[in-house]
C-alpha cells in the first residue's frame, strides 16, 4: 500500500489545513511542493488530475483524487480517523462545523485571497484600505463567534485545523490586537500549543508573509 500523496505549498493556507488534519490523525503523507508562482499547478500534468488547477489536492492510496481543502479534511477523517472526535456524528455539531468551514472559505481565506494574489502575482502596489478593513472584519467575526474554547465547543475540531491555517496567515501580515479581540487571541494561543503546530502552520505562514512583504517592496521599486 503506499502512502497518501498531497500536492500543496508552505504558503497555502488550505493546504497546511490539510497537513494539520494530518498531523492531529497521525497520517503519513508524502508531500509534493507546488510552486505558485512558478506555475506548477498550471502544468498538464497537474491540470489533468485538477482541472480547477488548485492546491491542496490529495491522490489517496488507491488513486482516489479529491481538491478543495474542506472536502479532503473531511475525507480523511471520515476514512481515516480512528474515532469521530474531530469531526462528531452529532447533526447538531457537524452543522456547526460545516458552517465554520465555509466560514473559513468564504470569509476568512476569501478575503486573505483577494488582498494578496494583486500583490503576489500581477505586480500591484496597492494596499487598499478597504480589503485591510474587511480583514479585521473577518477578525470581529471569528471573535464574536468564539463562546467556548474552540470555534465549536470545547474540543478541537476540524473547524479550528481549517480556520486557524487562514487566521494565521492574516495575523502574520496583520498581527492581532489582543485588547480588541480577546477570545480570537486566546484562540490561537491554544492552537499554538499543539506539538505540530509551528512546522506546520506558523512556518508557512512566516513564508507567506515575508513573500507578501517582499513581492510589494518589489512591485514598488519597479514602478518607479
Amino acid at each position: 500500500m503506499g502512502k497518501i500523496q498531497l500536492y500543496t505549498a508552505k504558503l497555502s493556507p488550505p493546504g497546511r489545513s490539510v497537513e494539520l488534519t494530518a498531523k492531529a490523525l497521525g497520517l503519513d503523507l508524502e508531500v509534493h511542493p507546488i510552486n505558485l508562482i512558478a506555475g506548477d499547478h498550471l502544468k498538464p500534468d497537474f491540470v489533468k488530475m485538477n482541472p480547477q488547477h488548485t492546491i491542496p489536492l490529495l491522490v489517496d492510496d488507491d488513486g482516489t483524487i479529491i481538491y478543495d481543502s474542506h472536502a479532503i479534511i473531511i475525507y480523511l477523517v471520515t476514512k481515516y480517523g480512528k474515532d469521530d472526535a474531530l469531526y462528531p456524528q452529532d447533526i447538531v455539531t457537524r452543522a456547526k462545523i460545516n458552517s465554520a468551514l465555509h466560514f473559513d472559505s468564504g470569509v476568512l481565506f476569501a478575503r486573505l485571497r483577494f488582498y494578496v494574489e494583486p500583490i503576489l502575482y500581477y505586480g500591484s502596489t496597492e494596499t487598499p484600505q478597504d480589503k485591510i478593513d474587511y480583514l479585521y472584519k473577518a477578525y470581529q467575526l471569528l471573535n464574536d463567534t468564539l463562546v467556548d474554547d474552540y470555534v465549536v465547543g470545547n474540543k478541537l475540531t476540524l473547524a479550528d485545523l481549517s480556520c486557524i491555517a487562514s487566521i494565521a496567515s492574516i495575523h502574520a501580515i496583520f498581527p492581532i490586537d489582543k485588547t480588541k479581540y480577546p477570545k480570537l487571541a486566546g484562540w490561537v494561543e491554544r492552537l499554538e500549543k499543539l506539538p505540530y503546530y509551528k512546522a506546520t502552520n506558523q512556518e508557512g505562514s512566516d513564508i507567506l508573509a515575508a513573500m507578501y512583504h517582499d513581492r510589494l517592496a518589489q512591485n514598488r521599486a519597479a514602478k518607479k
